[in-house]
């Protein structure tokens, strides 16, 4: 080995020492240009119709990635738009992960090696219905910060990320070879506030990250153009089926010499626990793309697959502050390819169109993948949550997880109780859903949803510990009210009106659940479930979560995510890349598990009732 490396050095070292070639004999590679010229785009100097749609890569195993890409390319597409998430980069401050499912630039070269050009959105904020709108929960720590705003404590932190996002992604900008040719600003600021200074100053952020080296751009929603765009940046629209001809002609009143695009067309809606399923009308979004595309517009389906928000990631809705609405773990969004990566009818109906306006053949609809079903054991092991706290960490009154500097999962808070009368349990701004337990024996439960923070307790006879069992079942996304999602305990708790104090607060982020100890032993409550799945090969599959309640599952290594009785998403899918041939472990934690809790698998996913009205955004 040595013998070769120094014959390759002394190649190389005569070679440098030979005369230059003549410079006439030298081939210059022509750099690509992508610009925006009047109402349209330019490719190269010449008018160019962007035909795109968005996928995420942190909601794809990575190893299906070519295989989704290549299927958009299939599509008609020439181009995948995706978001950056800051809060799966950067999960403490300074902290980064670029790796595996979250290597970004890994995904913008699968995508030029399939064909495709890249839209980045890098937010900071994404919305997506993402945990806190793709920003990191320890920002919130500080309760003074103010998100989207020019806060000189919030800039900081952004600018520190970007910088850090600009090193994985600056090489792929198209000026340097890659596949990059535009970068969205923010992301729908105006339906946020209208605060220009601010976004001159992410602006001047991303260009001091290398990300402004080429067409920067805002999007947002029809009502909102004029409060969220820049004049000196070209402006795209973002709405849902049935709103384009509204859409288009505000889009053209506001800026009616410039660059016609939607940048983000909804087809299709994402689902929230405890509400229905949605499903959108195909037909109708073919007709509007075809509307769409012949009037010259660059176009961004939302989305084209949707794929699932795995482990703690969803987000959740509110638009006022006071409702709130947590996104389901599958994150299907009724897209042309489904959450497995099927095309669903939509796909076909949306690749004639394609065809039809750009004059290129439909390529043949891709081969469905047949999905399977595997056999299930019986509860093998499991594992009472009492049984298995870390030490605490003490304090005179409930800190939030993130003064625990903790992220996602579970946060059990634990304070003592003298003798007293029955009565009222305040849990003032608690986030987001909790069991309330004395001396272990469930007493009540408070789900955000609902507007709850109230259990009565009942009289004690005797001292008693009151456990507090917190779940953190999504950050809001979206509206103000991502300002002030830090989660847990937040406000004051009292008894009777009467401050509780001197807390043990146990923190369990499920990162690691190496130490659990399993025994034999039946298990009633929170608990932690062993079951064993047996593949004879691998293949996509969907564990049947109805005969479980409420909690979170993992397969090996993998956080599968969230499964909640309430529906309406009753399935877990579960992607062949991550299991093996033979046994498989299961483990599931349920908040109200017994000796009936049971899975099996399935091979499609299973619904609750369906409702084709998506709300108004």
């Amino acid at each position: 080995m040595k013998m070769v490396v120094r014959s390759i050095l002394g190649a190389a070292l005569t070679a440098s020492m030979l005369p230059a070639a003549p410079v006439a004999a030298q081939t210059a590679v022509p750099a690509h240009s992508f610009a925006v010229g009047g109402s349209q785009f330019l490719k190269d100097g010449k008018p160019y119709q962007v035909i795109s749609a968005e996928m995420h890569y942190v909601r794809i195993p990575r190893a299906y990635w070519r295989d989704r890409l290549r299927k958009a390319r299939a599509m008609g597409l020439n181009t995948i738009t995706t978001y950056a998430f800051w809060n799966a980069h950067e999960p403490r401050p300074g902290v980064y992960d670029f790796t595996g499912q979250n290597d970004i630039a890994g995904f913008i070269r699968d995508a030029q090696a399939e064909g495709l050009d890249v839209i980045l959105r890098p937010g900071p904020y994404v919305c997506a219905e993402w945990e806190l709108g793709g920003y990191p929960s320890w920002l919130l720590k500080d309760r003074g910060l103010l998100l989207r705003s020019t806060d000189p404590t919030y800039t900081a932190a952004v600018e520190r990320w970007m910088v850090r996002l600009g090193q994985e992604v600056k090489p792929l900008l198209l000026r340097n070879g890659g596949p990059i040719v535009a970068v969205q600003l923010e992301n729908e600021y105006g339906a946020f506030g209208d605060d220009k200074a601010y976004l001159k100053g992410l602006e001047a952020t991303y260009r001091r990250a290398g990300l402004a080296d080429g067409v920067l751009f805002t999007s947002n929603q029809a009502g909102d153009l004029a409060k969220g765009s820049l004049p000196h940046l070209p402006s795209v629209v973002n709405f849902g089926s049935g709103g384009a001809p509204n859409a288009v002609a505000k889009l053209e009143a506001f800026r009616p010499n410039g660059v016609r695009m939607v940048g983000e067309y909804w087809a299709g809606w994402f689902d929230k626990w405890g509400e229905d399923h949605h499903e959108t009308d195909g037909r109708k979004e073919a007709e509007e793309l075809r509307f769409m595309l012949k009037r010259g517009y660059s176009v961004s389906l939302y989305m084209f697959h949707g794929g699932t928000t795995f482990g703690w990631m969803n987000g959740a809705d509110s638009h006022t502050g006071t409702d709130y609405h947590p996104d389901t773990t599958s994150y299907d969004y009724d897209a042309p390819l489904d959450e497995a990566g099927n095309p669903r009818y939509k796909y076909a109906l949306l690749a004639s169109v394609i065809a039809e306006v750009t004059g290129k053949p439909a390529a043949p609809a891709p081969a469905l993948s047949v999905a399977a079903t595997f056999p299930v054991s019986q509860i093998r092991r499991s594992a009472s949550l009492w049984d298995n706290l870390p030490d605490p960490v003490r304090a005179r009154r409930p800190m939030t997880f993130e003064e625990l500097e903790q992220n996602y999962g579970y946060v059990l808070y634990r304070v003592a109780l003298a003798k007293g009368q029955a009565g009222p349990l305040m849990l003032k701004g608690m986030h987001s859903y909790a069991q309330v337990y004395l001396d272990r024996k469930l007493v009540g439960t408070l789900d955000r949803r609902l507007g709850q923070e109230t259990v009565n307790l009942p009289q004690r006879d005797g001292p008693v510990t009151l456990d507090i069992l917190v779940e953190n079942t999504g950050r809001v996304n979206y509206s103000h009210a991502i300002r002030t999602e830090q989660t847990g305990l937040t406000g004051a708790v009292t008894l009777n009106g009467q401050p509780l104090e001197d807390w043990r607060m146990f923190r369990l982020p499920m990162n690691d659940l190496s130490t659990l100890r399993l025994t034999t032993a039946p298990c009633v409550g929170p608990c932690f479930y062993e079951t064993e799945m047996t593949v004879d090969r691998p293949a996509d599959t969907y564990l049947d979560m109805r005969g479980l309640h409420k909690g979170q599952l993992w397969l090996g290594e993998h956080n599968l995510g969230r499964f909640w009785s309430i529906g309406p998403v009753h399935t877990l899918y579960t992607p062949a890349p991550w299991m093996k041939q033979g046994a498989n472990r299961i483990l599931f934690f349920d908040l109200t598990g017994d000796a009936t809790d049971r899975l099996t698998t399935v091979n499609a996913p299973v619904f609750g009732k369906v409702t084709k009205i998506r709300e108004a955004q």
